[in-house]
């Protein structure tokens, strides 16, 4: 009978346990439940396939910055159309653009309503690279030899524009379309003499893979085209209607990009887990190079300079690359940044 007791009280105990850890589980299912309904969702898309460029998004996410602001964001790819059209069109509250690619937007009589709201890279990081050797490590080298364009106005505009100031005849240059995906590859194949490639990771690609190269960036060779590529842009009545919410959103994406400059290699540690198919060699290789270009001198992530700004948009005037002159401080605010 002893026995029997025993086993009986035995039973009831290993039960009540069980039920408690069912109610426990309910409880807390449920308290997640709500606690991700109390969350404000907030979608930004990005330009092109998540690479270091994003790393301060993906950390934001993974190290629960966007959380503890209260969003509940969603990182996603462009699908239809670029990040200006569907940011516009109220698809996504953010998106990541470049100026370069914004300024016929603000020069058109009806431009998108979109603003640039941060500078995700201080510095223009772009340039032309070639193979080592080859002469071009100057404009002028660009003479006779095959350049992969994308067929852009501006960028054949700021590619003259440094050719004629290093003396260099630009109508030499001969002009091939860019279908290029591997940069490095297409330069050992001497599929082109020179690309238009951001160093970050086109340029450390090379690096990586042992192609000795060349490289110029443009802002060196001219002021003016040290502009701001990438930028994250946001919905005007978004703006209007959510300034706490942008305010949020920009105070946590500025923690990710910081926390970035800090701890390149865990960031990239945390860009490849979130985004598994990112080569993870040169993830950490650009990282490292990165993290160094997202504040360079300046004392706060995503500022944006006026007078950098609204120089090269001015040059686009001058050089009759837009069809209508756009209006100084047009198109960028540092409003939603913290301080």
């Amino acid at each position: 009978m002893g026995n029997k007791m025993k086993n009986k009280w035995k039973l009831l105990f290993i039960l009540s346990l069980s039920l408690f850890a069912v109610f426990a589980g309910c409880s807390n299912q449920s308290k997640n439940t709500t606690e991700k309904k109390d969350l404000k969702k907030v979608t930004i898309v990005l330009d092109w396939t998540p690479n270091t460029n994003h790393t301060g998004l993906y950390v934001a996410k993974a190290k629960g910055y966007f959380k503890k602001q209260g969003l509940d964001v969603k990182i996603v790819q462009p699908s239809d159309g670029d990040a200006s059209s569907i940011v516009a069109s109220s698809k996504a509250d953010f998106g990541i653009s470049a100026q370069d690619t914004l300024a016929a937007n603000y020069a058109s009589k009806k431009p998108l309503p979109i603003t640039a709201v941060a500078a995700i890279l201080q510095h223009n990081t772009s340039g032309i690279m070639s193979r080592k050797g080859d002469g071009i490590d100057r404009p002028k080298g660009l003479e006779g030899k095959t350049y992969a364009t994308w067929d852009s106005p501006i960028e054949k505009a700021m590619i003259k524009n440094v050719m004629e100031q290093d003396g260099g005849d630009y109508s030499k240059l001969k002009m091939i379309p860019n279908n290029i995906v591997d940069e490095p590859k297409a330069l050992k194949e001497k599929q082109a003499d020179a690309i238009w490639v951001f160093y970050g990771w086109g340029g450390v690609s090379a690096q990586l893979e042992k192609v000795p190269v060349d490289y110029f960036y443009f802002k060196d060779l001219n002021s003016t085209f040290d502009y701001y590529t990438p930028v994250i842009i946001s919905n005007n009545d978004f703006l209007k209607k959510n300034p706490d919410t942008a305010k949020k959103f920009m105070k946590a994406t500025s923690e990710g990009y910081n926390y970035a400059v800090d701890h390149p290699k865990s960031a990239a540690d945390i860009l490849v887990k979130e985004v598994p198919e990112t080569d993870s060699k040169l993830a950490q290789a650009s990282q490292k190079w990165i993290s160094k270009q997202y504040k360079a001198e300046e004392s706060r992530w995503g500022y944006i300079d006026p007078q950098r700004w609204n120089s090269f948009y001015n040059w686009l005037d001058d050089s009759k690359l837009i069809k209508n002159k756009i209006p100084s401080n047009t198109g960028f605010t540092n409003k939603y940044l913290p301080e």
